[in-house]
């Protein structure tokens, strides 16, 4: 009987110790959480994103986070050429879903111009392009099949950054098609 009652006791307590050390473990990884993200509560964009995503700011020192696709071209300067298409950057990844479930997705365009040129009349490839978001169409619009005009043909200042969001059920393959310099 008494032999019974300590097996009891130690299975009653290993359970106790159990469920206090995933619960601690849990309340650990929580917290965590919280200190490297504070606003990972709140059901709106991620901390990195600007609140109104279709705006253009400056911010010539920022680290950019690359895509699996993206790959960097180095220009291939005509003597002379004050820029390329190569000069202006896309950044495109996925962000929290329209509340429907329709994923979306951010673009950043950054001229990147190393001569310190501003970029206009920007166009990418971008196919059928369509969004279940609305995209304000100064920031980002497509003309026709395949060409899209970014910034609405106007300049993107050295180091500029414009950014847009969408919503499909896949991302878009974009690309620049053309530029002009100034």
């Amino acid at each position: 009987m008494m032999k019974e009652l300590s097996t009891t006791t130690t299975t009653t307590t290993t359970r106790r110790v159990s469920v206090i050390f995933a619960l601690v473990l849990f309340i650990f990884f929580f917290v965590s959480a919280i200190l490297t993200d504070p606003n990972i509560m709140d059901s709106g964009p991620p901390s990195f994103l600007p609140l109104d995503l279709n705006t253009t700011t400056v911010a010539p020192h920022r680290k950019l986070l690359l895509t699996r696709e993206a790959t960097i071209e180095e220009p291939t300067r005509i003597w002379g050429e004050k820029c390329t298409k190569s000069d202006i950057v896309i950044n495109q990844g996925p962000t929290a879903p329209l509340p429907t479930g329709i994923p979306t997705y951010t673009v950043e365009v950054v001229n990147a111009c190393v001569t310190g040129c501003e970029i206009y009349g920007i166009h990418f490839k971008c196919g059928w392009f369509s969004s279940a978001h609305l995209i304000n169409p100064r920031v980002f619009k497509r003309l026709r099949y395949d060409d899209c005009l970014v910034n609405d043909g106007k300049p993107l200042v050295y180091g500029g950054t414009l950014s847009f969001q969408y919503a499909n059920t896949y991302p878009y393959p974009l690309s620049v098609s053309s530029v002009l310099c100034m």
